[in-house]
């Protein structure tokens, strides 16, 4: 199988590297990398193996089936053409400067180029110490492995810009966790998955070459990503002009306003949206203490680490993705020197993220275009949303479900609808009046409305704990609905015959469960 998998390194090849072989903690200066080799592991064991992706990069079944592929991916086999290399970068980590952050569990392989002629980066996560490491073992375990290679690929099928999953793992060996820092640690299971990714180069890898003055390697990352990336701006301006750095920031706001708006649309909310975990491709990036909105919650956050000041809560996210492209902004400035170009793109964050999230909720409700009026029209009913416990998913997919919807045709969307009283029940009906009156403006056929908002409206997300009992499972050493959520996701948005368990509501005993309602950055 290996001969298939033709590895490149341009990021090794031609960016600065780290003098010293050492797989010691330490700080690293001067370099975008250090180079470092996977630990071995006693008995890696495959679970499962996202078919598309190993598709895309010219693997069969036959080939992901094989002993090869579990020594390749486990980290035990290096192969021709792989350079092992663990990321230097720096970050804010909830608005505080961290200084050098760097791979600390994740280790890249290499390149490979896909069937459609992209480069893709293979890296595997929890395959071990590197320079990054600080007081941490690199490793990963099963409980959080299995979360990443499933958001992940669930995050591509509803459409979302998002780092792939290509296979997981488990390792053989035992991971010493303490899951809610709380004194409590316990052995788990150790497991690595192997994440896909055109780059993994982070707002942080520009951060802390310019927090530490170091201009020259800063400028060779950017040409970089620029030359690889973003090529088509080499055909507007000249290498390593301040026009192109200032273009290609535009062009990362735009990505990361995509990015956010989908995740909006969806009910996403990523839980750790530092500086180190935003990626310079407008990708979602290191699924860690993320959630997905069951009752629609606005000031919710699945972190437990920012309990107390929801600083990434679902509501903020655009806000702090404006944050962060400041800090970005501040990093690039020394390639610019002008601010008036990093101002005018951040104010046109903004105004876009406005626009988008605008035609984004009008899409959501069958809408054909977002008019000014619209505006109290979402205003209504998100109040509306907040005030009961309303299922965010299947609300939205209800109401494209009916022509003309009312009360009881959304009724299965609440958790408690018992606990409604007539003043709230007067108000959804009123809202419900004034939306009929707006879709009655548009013209347009019901048949066409309700392809239309569930095209945009999942039937299935990946659920809190959906996860939960998938990592209850493969606990026990059944991997059955590992795999089943994996097929499951690939189609979010279609009905799929006895697949209707997987859409229901957050059950009672899930309210409160570890995993299920809040979790920690512990991997």
């Amino acid at each position: 199988m290996e001969h298939k998998l033709k590895f490149e390194s341009r990021f090794v090849g031609e960016l600065p590297s780290d003098p010293s072989l050492e797989n010691t903690r330490r700080q690293v200066h001067n370099a975008c990398f250090s180079l470092v080799d996977p630990s071995l592991v006693s008995a890696p064991q495959l679970v499962s193996v996202a078919g598309e992706v190993a598709h895309a990069i010219g693997l069969s079944e036959n080939d992901t089936a094989s002993d090869d592929f579990v020594q390749i991916f486990s980290g035990n086999k290096i192969v021709d053409g792989m350079k092992p290399y663990a990321m230097c970068y720096g970050g804010h980590q909830f608005g505080n400067w961290a200084g050098q952050l760097g791979d600390g569990r994740a280790i890249n392989l290499g390149e490979v180029i896909a069937g459609s002629g992209e480069h893709l980066t293979l890296q595997l996560k929890g395959s071990g110490a590197t320079p990054y490491s600080r007081t941490a073992d690199g490793l990963a375990v099963l409980r959080s492995s299995i979360r990443e290679y499933l958001c992940a690929e669930a995050m591509h099928h509803l459409g979302v810009p998002t780092t792939r999953s290509l296979c997981l793992l488990t390792t053989g060996e035992k991971v010493m966790r303490d899951m809610l820092y709380d004194g409590n640690a316990a052995y788990e299971l150790g497991a690595i998955v192997c994440r896909v990714s055109p780059s993994f180069i982070r707002f942080g890898s520009f951060q802390l070459f310019s927090a530490r003055k170091e201009f020259d390697e800063l400028r060779k990352l950017a040409d970089f990503t620029i030359g690889y990336h973003f090529t088509h701006l080499l055909d507007r301006f000249p290498k390593g002009s301040k026009e192109i750095y200032a273009s290609w920031f535009k062009e990362v706001c735009q990505l990361t306003t995509k990015m956010v708006v989908h995740w909006m649309r969806v009910g996403f909310v990523h839980g750790v949206m530092n500086t180190d975990n935003m990626s310079i491709l407008g990708l979602t990036i290191d699924y860690g203490p993320y959630g997905w909105l069951d009752n629609y919650d606005p000031e919710w956050t699945p972190n437990t680490t920012d309990i107390q000041n929801r600083r990434y809560r679902y509501s903020q996210q655009a806000n702090i993705a404006l944050w962060n492209l400041y800090q970005l902004a501040n990093s690039l400035y020394p390639l610019i020197d002008d601010v008036v170009p990093l101002e005018s793109a951040l104010a046109e964050f903004q105004t876009e993220y406005q626009q988008q999230s605008q035609s984004m909720m009008a899409s959501k409700l069958g809408i054909l275009q977002f008019d000014e009026a619209d505006a109290v029209l979402f205003t209504e009913l998100e109040e509306l949303l907040v005030s009961v416990e309303t299922d965010m998913s299947i609300f939205y997919r209800l109401l494209g479900e009916s022509e003309y919807p009312d009360y009881q045709a959304l009724s299965a969307a609440y958790y408690d609808p018992r606990s409604h009283d007539q003043a709230y029940r007067e108000k959804i009906d009123t809202w419900l009046a004034k939306y009929q009156n707006r879709l009655s403006k548009d013209k347009r056929p019901f048949s066409e409305r309700k392809k239309s908002m569930h095209s945009v409206n999942p039937k299935y997300v990946f659920r809190n704990y959906l996860a939960q009992q998938a990592i209850d499972k493969a606990e026990q050493g059944d991997y059955s609905m590992v795999n089943e959520l994996l097929e499951l996701f690939r189609h979010p948005y279609e009905e799929q015959v006895g697949m209707e368990k997987y859409a229901e509501k957050r059950p009672d005993w899930a309210r409160t469960k570890v995993g299920c309602s809040m979790l920690s950055c512990s991997s």
